[in-house]
């Protein structure tokens, strides 16, 4: 351990290697450190706990598959099955522990290896409390899943070795200075594959193990702190040598923030998070301000970086994973904004020593904090132009706060903060800006000073654009906690932008996607959360592959040829409907491709409407123009559908379609729906928002949707499209019923599967998903189909017209995604 780390050089005096004036160096290193990464990282090993058991309640097959494979793969190791499980278990224990610790003893270092041992105890202790609970908890099924030979009634459920044996690892750690601690892990995941093979141990309970073991050394390892790996006292005088800099006085800043967070910042080296700031001065008299930032304490910062990339959607956010990354963009940054005649805190420059980033700052440029709430109006100008020039240039923010409001020596007004900015940016990120700058002098100064002073530095063009972008999501934490904010204060800005813009552009200012997490996408979370426990509950593998291996090969591949055509039928109907210098065949291919990806989280009919509303607005229709075509593409695809029943039914004879619905059940619910929106209708309050507020917007809708029904050539290339859709779905089913040597009339067909198809998809199940599957068995075999032959053309029907349609509509969304159309 280096002596920086072993004592205090508090006071004391050091003779500089390169010249004979003594340096002051007043520091003191701590011993420990807390890592955030550490909670992270347990975490995440406690998901994959929960996620392996689940792995073996629910997919039992797939583990005991390749358990199976791992044990049919080594026949040429057959002298592994004659091997003493149970002695090659204790060796590997033995030997990885008194490796580690001989090692750290041999070191000095005695906290270390005293908290490693207690980490050892722990995971077994956690192992077998997780294995009892699991025990009396579970059903029987789920204890024959984990179960394993070579763990005795007595010890529990779950092999304690790689939780005892991790979690001491972790604690030992990191492997990457440690090679005991390297070799200690190989060996382990050796012996894990040893005893899989042997079927000495089940998959899902060495995974669930190795996972609890991460948990507990994490946990532990955060309490008690890791080693200090960051430079201080004199290795930082001899790193800044390196940069030219020769100081004869370095001192540490007593921490004074009184923030309650993670992250702790000063103004004096432009907010950079978690840092150490010291005094330094050289032998000239000059004074410098070091920022050192540690790999460890930046593990915060990197974890908010990585939270605003995950929560923001639709613009970029930098992701520093080292504090030698996040400094050296800092630099750049800094020294971009001055190139442009910006006024920023002056860097001196940047030096990396092993585990700790230094960037210096001169004391010649020396800012001060500003109160929010005291700006002048020619202070409120000063930011904005400011920010303006920044943006105009690609520099970009991504963070402004109160904090972040400064003032120069000479009383210029800037922005402080650019850690966590980026150059080349793109308009979004820009845009993001600016409703940052406005929200937060609207929350000090009001909406009217700001919108009069932003106009002046802006202009009406600019503000306007902003509107779709004024949302909670884009406004920071720190800027929401002013005393002037409240709920109404978004409002109040948003209407102020939106009503500097003409009244017929208002309805193309809709709010842009930023939240990742609006009710949106979480309903759409709780879709995929169904899906997946239907797909799991409905999802017989055998059943399918059985299905598909009996049937015909030519025929079955009609059939997934007609699944291509009916997707031809969707893109037609949707082009028809879009001006013909936007029409892009490939891509309205794909769009509609990727409603197979959507099928699997939303209701059957959802997904292409989800997927054609949003294609239309990233090809340029807004508002009620976008929902408009995706309405009339569907009102066409539903019209025909019914069309081609009443015609078919008329001259086929068929009567099943007058039995399918219970009497008076189309009545009944019109009925109720009128008598809702009549008792509604009564309350004041709900019929002047819906005269002053809906009903104009019901009006544009209703107009454009009528305007675009009214042109014949649209109309017929949307029927085309309908019809080849139609026609194609139920000729689908045809050739499925054929793979298996079924000849059905194809009209007749077609009508049964499009009734049958309709009702099963009417159920809001993801895809249909079930509902589909019994209503069409059902249907053909009430129709003299055999019972075995309408399963399996049901089951081959659903792999062409669903399960394959999968992962070709995951490629497609994201070559739509690459290509900004969805």
């Amino acid at each position: 351990m280096r002596d920086a780390m072993k004592t205090a050089a508090k006071d004391a005096t050091s003779p500089n290697d390169h010249d004979d004036e003594p340096v002051h160096i007043d520091d003191t290193a701590p011993l420990r450190t807390r890592d955030l990464g550490d909670l992270m990282h347990a975490a995440i090993a406690a998901l994959l706990t929960v996620g392996a058991l689940l792995i073996s309640l629910y997919l039992r097959g797939v583990t005991s598959g390749v358990e199976y494979d791992a044990h049919t793969a080594v026949h040429a190791l057959d002298w592994l099955m004659d091997l003493p499980a149970s002695v090659l278990q204790q060796l590997a224990t033995v030997v990885i522990v008194l490796s580690v610790l001989i090692h750290m003893l041999i070191g000095r270092e005695w906290l270390q290896s005293g908290i490693s041992v207690i980490a050892l105890f722990g995971g077994y202790l956690a192992i077998r409390a997780l294995s009892l609970g699991l025990t009396h908890i579970a059903g029987l099924d789920f204890i024959a899943a984990l179960d394993s030979v070579g763990v005795s009634p007595d010890s529990g459920l779950l092999p304690d070795i790689y939780a005892g044996v991790g979690a001491f690892l972790t604690l030992a750690g990191p492997r990457r200075s440690r090679t005991p601690v390297k070799w200690g892990w190989n060996t382990l995941y050796t012996v894990a594959v040893v005893l899989i093979i042997v079927s000495w141990h089940s998959i899902a309970g060495v995974l669930a193990s190795f996972a609890v073991g991460r948990v507990v050394g994490m946990l532990l390892r955060f309490t008690v702190g890791t080693q200090n790996k960051g430079t201080w006292g004199r290795d930082i005088v001899q790193c800044l040598h390196g940069i030219g800099l020769d100081l004869t006085t370095l001192v540490r800043r007593p921490a004074t923030s009184s923030e309650t967070g993670i992250l702790q910042t000063s103004f004096d080296d432009d907010l950079i998070e978690n840092s150490r700031l010291y005094d330094g001065a050289d032998s000239t008299g000059r004074r410098y301000t070091i920022s050192v930032l540690d790999n460890q304490t930046h593990t915060a910062g990197y974890i908010n970086q990585l939270w605003q990339w995950i929560r923001l959607s639709g613009v970029s956010m930098r992701r520093d994973r080292s504090a030698a990354a996040a400094n050296h963009h800092h630099l750049a940054m800094l020294l971009g904004l001055r190139h442009i005649g910006l006024a920023t805190l002056e860097a001196y420059g940047v030096a990396d020593s092993e585990e700790s980033s230094l960037l210096v700052f001169t004391h010649e440029d020396e800012a001060t904090p500003c109160a929010p709430e005291e700006l002048s109006d020619d202070d409120i100008a000063g930011l904005l132009t400011f920010l303006e020039t920044a943006n105009r240039r690609g520099y970009t923010h991504r963070r402004i706060t109160p904090d972040t409001i400064g003032r120069m020596g000479d009383g210029t007004m800037a922005i402080i903060g650019w850690h966590n900015g980026d150059c080349a940016s793109g308009s979004a990120n820009a845009a993001l800006d600016k409703v940052q700058l406005l929200a937060l002098l609207t929350a000090a100064c009001g909406v009217a000073r700001t919108i009069a002073a932003a106009r002046r530095a802006w202009g009406d063009a600019q503000l306007i654009a902003l509107a779709p972008f004024v949302q909670k999501v884009a406004v920071p934490a720190a800027t929401r906690a002013l005393p002037g904010w409240d709920k109404d204060t978004l409002g109040s800005l948003r209407g102020a932008l939106k009503a500097l813009a003409p009244e017929d552009a208002e309805e193309d200012m809709e709010p842009v996607v930023l939240s990742r997490f609006n009710l949106r996408s979480f309903v759409a979370l709780v879709l995929t959360v169904v899906a997946l426990i239907v797909i799991v509950i409905q999802l017989r593998p055998d059943d399918i592959i059985d299905a598909v291996r009996h049937a015909t090969l030519w025929t079955a591949a009609m059939c997934f040829l007609f699944s291509l055509l009916a997707w031809v039928g969707a893109a037609t109907t949707l082009g028809a409907f879009m001006e013909r210098s936007k029409r892009r065949y490939f891509a309205l291919f794909n769009s509609q491709a990727a409603s197979g990806l959507t099928a699997v989280s939303m209701p059957a009919g959802v997904g292409p409407a989800f997927v054609n509303l949003q294609f239309l607005r990233k090809n340029g229709y807004h508002g009620t123009a976008a929902t408009a075509i995706m309405t009339a593409a569907w009102l066409i695809q539903a019209i025909t559908t019914v069309f081609l029943l009443l015609v078919i039914g008329v001259f086929t004879g068929r009567n099943t379609l007058s039995g399918m619905i219970p009497a008076n059940t189309l009545i009944v619910s019109i009925g109720v729906v009128a008598l809702a929106i009549s008792a509604a209708m009564v309350i004041p309050p709900i019929r002047r928002l819906v005269v002053d507020r809906y009903w104009p917007i019901v009006k544009a809708y209703a107009r454009q949707l009528l305007e675009i029904m009214s042109q014949p050539a649209k109309m017929t290339g949307g029927i085309l499209g309908a019809l080849v859709l139609n026609i194609s779905t139920g000729m689908g089913f045809w050739a499925a019923l054929l793979a298996f040597g079924y000849h059905t009339n194809p009209v007749e067909t077609l009508f049964i599967f499009l009734l049958a198809n309709t009702l099963g998809s009417a159920v809001p199940t993801p895809g249909g998903i079930g509902a589909v599957e019994a209503a069409l068995t059902f249907s053909f075999t009430s129709v003299g189909v055999p019972a075995a032959v309408a399963l399996s053309a049901t089951l081959l029907y659903r792999v062409c017209f669903y399960w394959i349609r999968i992962p070709i509509g995951a490629l497609s969304m994201k070559w739509l995604d690459r290509h900004n159309l969805v």
